[in-house]
């Protein structure tokens, strides 16, 4: 799997806290397979599907962890993530299952025969950052009302 997306789409930057730099990078970079970009001792760029994201040394930044409710689940209103194909999306919860990671809420589909029916993820990196990882079986479905 690439971490990349269509060049037609202008790419996101995001800037997040993390609590260890090598940690992220063993995350990130690992883990999550994102090529690491420009680094200094105090933030790195991941390219994060064709984004850059950035993380930034700040350990007094992380641990947020309010919630809210989505389909029975709580979850974490502070996250980010991508939407990914169903094929890459399956192989990315094996790959973390694998991995033996922690899951905030564990893959599965969510509105299940509803508009914006979706493959869903959720995890901590390290520092508690909360990412979801989805995917919609029809992508034309994703700002479906």
């Amino acid at each position: 799997m690439t971490a990349m997306q269509p060049a037609a789409m202008p790419p996101f930057h995001l800037a997040f806290p993390v609590r260890d730099l090598a940690e992220a990078r063993r995350f990130y970079g690992e883990l999550l397979g994102c090529p690491e970009g420009r680094s200094s001792p105090e933030w790195i760029d991941f390219n994060f599907y064709g984004h850059q994201i950035v993380a930034h040394l700040a350990p007094e930044e992380c641990n947020f962890s309010a919630v809210s409710a989505v389909d029975g689940h709580g979850v974490p209103v502070r996250h980010f993530g991508v939407v990914l194909s169903m094929a890459q999306w399956q192989d990315m919860a094996d790959k973390l299952r694998a991995a033996g990671t922690e899951f905030v809420i564990e893959p599965y589909v969510r509105f299940k025969g509803q508009v914006g029916e979706q493959a869903t993820m959720f995890f901590r990196d390290p520092s508690s950052n909360a990412i979801e990882i989805k995917a919609f079986a029809n992508l034309d479905s994703l700002f479906a009302k």
